[in-house]
């Protein structure tokens, strides 16, 4: 049987960050990987034309202090400093200058009281700050499912407003998928190898895979929270105040759809577009990204996974009626389906980042926690101020193996 200083479960950001530590440290370490790739969440997918196509995270936030970007620019990966097409008022071709106006009030204020509401001592679900009867309360509910993967009624303002952002926010033009697998190059990682259960009754832990046991003085655990409440992944003891901890930190979902756009010179490069304003469940859309003839549609909460059940041929025709709406009807002819994501329906993912439910903002510092000095956690879900971002699985990876090695030093 193989034995190792730590075994790290994951090849995301969380646990390619984890194994380069410790690396770094003298330590032995190999990763588990349930997939045929590195980078989990972060995946980026090679568009036959050419263009590196983020089906996962694509934006390097808080960009002015992620280690990321520093990496990347070390690395020799190319960094677009573009504003984001959300960085002003959102766009929309069916609206007078007025109601843009009044639109753009109602967000900021909006956001205004959610930051307000979310330093104070109390929870409470988000959309209970909503303004009542607002007319712009469907798209303030759609933008939420863009961020946070879910609608308001499900989230906690308290974590919300732990959130840090600087505001500043880049993109890797070869990938921030790519970026994440190129930095576990090297790394002895074992793929198509899921993590079945972790033993730590003995004198060490023992992992069971499909490949076969490996053994190891500890531990880092950096499956999603979807994946740790699902009861693929077991624990010998059972722990259940860490599977209660991932059960209120569920992943929201936000999906991903390309298409390339024919004569796509006729709009501005990094623009973008909202569906319908009147409606919680509507696509949003980023024209020209990079400048690229694509349109990269982004679809959040409940109307992914409506759109997950129907099958990826859903989300193009959804995504084709909206903009032919927007547009006019010759569009439909310019638009063709390249690639689309589905991350409710990956079994290594179950959804793409977490939020804390109303009255469970505590609840990252719960699973974060070490086990008996053995096992260690990490992931965005762990983070509790950079969750849902590739740079908070990063850091919070680094944390658990600096933690990991500071207890086998005292072994």
């Amino acid at each position: 049987m193989d034995e190792f200083d730590v075994i790290v479960i994951g090849a995301g950001a969380a646990g390619v960050g984890a194994a380069r530590r410790l690396s770094a440290a003298g330590r032995t370490v190999r990763v588990l990987e349930a997939r045929r790739r590195l980078g989990g969440r972060a995946w980026t997918w090679q568009d036959p034309s050419g263009f590196a196509l983020d089906l996962g995270c694509g934006w390097l936030h808080s960009a002015d202090e992620n280690e990321l970007s520093v990496l990347a620019a070390d690395t020799g990966y190319t960094i677009d400093k573009t504003p984001p097409p959300w960085a002003g008022q959102l766009s929309a071709i069916d609206l007078s200058p007025d109601e843009l106006e009044e639109r753009g009030k109602a967000i900021g204020e909006f956001f205004a009281r959610l930051d307000e509401a979310g330093g104070r001592e109390t929870d409470q679900a988000a959309d209970r700050l909503l303004e009542p009867g607002c007319r712009w309360n469907p798209l303030i509910n759609a933008i939420s499912t863009y961020i946070n993967g879910v609608e308001l009624d499900r989230l906690s303002v308290q974590d919300f407003g732990r959130y840090h952002d600087t505001g500043v926010n880049w993109r890797v033009a070869e990938g921030y998928g790519s970026l994440i697998a190129s930095l576990g190059a090297g790394l002895d990682v074992v793929f198509d190898c899921a993590a079945t259960l972790v033993d730590f009754t003995g004198a060490l832990v023992r992992i069971e895979t499909p490949q076969g046991d490996v053994c190891a003085r500890a531990a880092i655990v950096t499956v999603p929270t979807n994946v740790l409440c699902g009861g693929s992944l077991r624990f010998r003891p059972d722990l259940p105040d860490k599977i209660a901890a991932a059960s209120v930190l569920p992943l929201g979902l936000a999906d991903k759809l390309f298409l390339r756009l024919d004569g796509a010179e006729e709009f501005p490069k990094d623009s973008r577009l909202v569906g319908a304003a009147d409606m919680s469940g509507t696509g949003s859309y980023h024209v020209r990204p990079f400048g690229r003839p694509l349109i990269e549609a982004y679809f959040g909460g409940r109307l992914a996974r409506d759109l997950e059940v129907q099958g990826e041929a859903a989300f193009a025709a959804f995504a084709t009626d909206q903009l032919a709406e927007l547009i006019g009807s010759s569009i439909r002819t310019r638009l063709h389906p390249i690639a689309v994501s589905a991350w409710a329906r990956d079994p290594h993912a179950r959804g793409s980042y977490s939020h804390a439910l109303p009255g469970y903002a505590d609840a990252r510092s719960l699973l974060a926690a070490p086990v008996a000095e053995r096992l260690f956690f990490a992931g965005e879900a762990c983070s509790p101020h950079d969750f849902s971002t590739a740079h908070g699985a990063w850091r919070s990876g680094i944390a658990a193996a600096e933690a990991a090695i500071a207890a086998m030093a005292k072994q």
